[in-house]
């Protein structure tokens, strides 16, 4: 029926609608002269959205903001939408899945597990639990990085304001085009597709480079920070990459990049029209010469995994620099002293990864090698937080300690100093933190924190000896007053310790052994427990 139905549409009409009953729909191979030329304009290209390694539909997180500059809402009561909303919180969050049979078919799923859909009357709902006909939707990019969403079956396009929004438009018009501001914390490592090397920042020579194999160290985090529209890449050390791949302090026209989407990757194009790429033996990130993105300008964003180093009670570093031993011998903080935590979404136990990708493993006798090329039971070390101090126990039952030759070995029966750790987090100079309700955010008028921002404010993270210092606006820093409320214009540190507890997110406590929660939008230190307003993305 639908192959017959597209077989007989009728030419785009850019007259006055007709009435209801005989309405058809239309087909982008037989355009009218008006709409070549509109379509011509906006360099319209379907998005082809391919299915990831384990053949599971690609999933993307994002939020749609109309040409009012507001965002697509899925309210609770009747699953309505609308495009009122200033602002990306978790009502405005929508989950793009792709259909496994045919991949340039996408559906749009709210924050309620309900899915988009329009009728062949163009009336748009969200209240279907599954992606059937009228939930089936293509994307035409423009050139511009926004989106036009039609519908597949019907071939009408998705577009309007406030409570009036509809899918019944036969060209694209401003009304019909979508901002994408991704959902996702901003903090991340870059991937080239093309020389599968990651960015970082090279600091001798003022530049991003794009040659490393593996993101290791606080040089490959990148913060994508999101501001009008455009998107800017900041390094760990509060830079702005421009397009002729000069960091600079401060963001202008230069550092601003438009996002784009082409076969599930992304590109970044400047304000000249052309798009950044990895330049150069290097590879030097800037803009090139291409108007175009192919395979060079392509990218993606990767989990930041959480990086560390481990002091024993002996005052040494854990390290890997003598061999496969793991032992705490040295006194300097290098790629050898530093290890990928990885947490295991279901034991929540931790493994710790090596700079050659080898993971900590149990072996004979109590020893730890790092001979483990995947995961496995010996691999996982469940971890037990003691403030500013942590132990871990091994698939054996016992606690690793310190040996008085530096070796570690998982021999104890009993937590003592000698199976008491230092662990420091290296890779979050700039700490960025989002809850279940949003963004931590400093409160306009007061010195207290906001929980429920959808903006961030970037906070220094600064240690010393087991306890994370959060520094914030003019070098105050945060602290638990008396009422339990989080403060941010401390003139001397608190120590906070954080508890690395599932997978992408952590828990903090404050001196007074509660942890910090949002409640009612505001940040407060008086959590009993880790739930899940206490647990934080970072």
């Amino acid at each position: 029926m639908r192959r017959e139905r597209r077989k007989n549409q009728g030419a785009l009409n850019n007259g006055t609608r007709e009435k209801r009953g005989k309405r058809e729909s239309t087909s982008p191979s037989q355009p009218t002269r008006e709409s070549q030329k509109l379509q011509k304009r906006n360099h319209k290209t379907t998005v082809r959205m391919p299915t990831n390694g384990t053949n599971h539909p690609l999933k993307l997180q994002f939020g749609l903001i109309n040409h009012e500059h507001r965002y697509l809402t899925a309210e609770a009561f009747g699953f309505k939408v609308n495009a009122s909303a200033p602002s990306l919180k978790r009502k405005q969050v929508w989950t793009l899945e792709q259909d496994p049979q045919e991949p340039q078919v996408v559906y749009l799923r709210s924050h309620l597990g309900r899915y988009l859909a329009t009728d062949q009357d163009g009336k748009v709902t969200c209240e279907a639990e599954g992606p059937v006909t009228g939930c089936r939707f293509l994307i035409a990019a423009q050139s511009d990085g926004r989106w036009a969403l039609q519908s597949e079956p019907y071939l009408r396009f998705f577009g309007g304001s406030h409570d009036y929004l509809s899918c019944f438009a036969q060209v694209i018009t401003e009304a019909e085009l979508w901002a994408v501001h991704l959902a996702l914390h901003p903090q991340a490592n870059l991937l080239s597709v093309a020389r599968k090397r990651y960015a970082h920042l090279s600091p001798d020579e003022g530049e991003i480079a794009v040659d490393r194999n593996i993101p290791w160290g606080v040089a490959a985090l990148l913060t994508l920070v999101y501001l009008n529209g455009k998107y800017r890449l900041k390094t760990c050390d509060g830079r702005y990459l421009g397009n002729d791949g000069k960091l600079s302090a401060e963001s202008g026209r230069g550092t601003g990049y438009t996002l784009e989407l082409k076969c599930g990757k992304l590109a970044f194009k400047d304000c000249e029209g052309k798009y950044l790429s990895p330049m150069g033996p290097t590879g030097t990130l800037r803009s090139g010469r291409c108007s175009k993105p192919g395979k060079d300008e392509l990218f993606d964003l990767k989990e930041s995994q959480p990086q560390v180093v481990l002091m024993a009670a002996n005052g040494k570093y854990v390290s890997i620099r003598q061999g496969v031993s793991i032992s705490a011998n040295q006194e300097e903080e290098t790629d050898m002293e530093t290890f990928q935590m990885e947490i295991d979404k279901e034991s929540r136990k931790c493994l710790f990864r090596t700079n050659e990708g080898k993971y900590w493993t149990l072996v004979a006798h109590g020893g730890i090698q790092t001979t483990a090329t995947e995961r496995s039971a010996n691999s996982m070390f469940a971890v037990e937080w003691m403030g500013h101090r942590v132990a871990l126990r091994a698939s054996n039952g016992k606690y690793i300690c310190t040996k008085k030759n530096g070796q570690l070995a998982a021999i104890s029966d009993s937590v003592g100093e000698d199976e008491k750790l230092v662990l420091k987090l290296i890779n979050r100079p700039m700490l960025i933190l989002r809850g279940e309700g949003g963004f931590i955010c400093h409160h306009k008028n007061s010195n207290t924190l906001d929980a429920n921002r959808s903006v961030y404010d970037i906070f220094t993270l600064l240690f010393r000896d087991g306890a994370y210092h959060i520094q914030g606006a003019g070098g105050r820093f945060w602290y638990v007053n008396s009422g339990g409320l989080v403060c941010s214009d401390g003139e001397t540190p608190e120590g906070f310790s954080f508890e690395f507890l599932e997978h992408k997110r952590i828990a903090i406590r404050g001196q007074n052994g509660k942890y910090l929660r949002g409640q009612g939008g505001v940040l407060k230190g008086d959590g009993v427990t880790p739930e899940r307003s206490a647990l934080w993305e970072y």
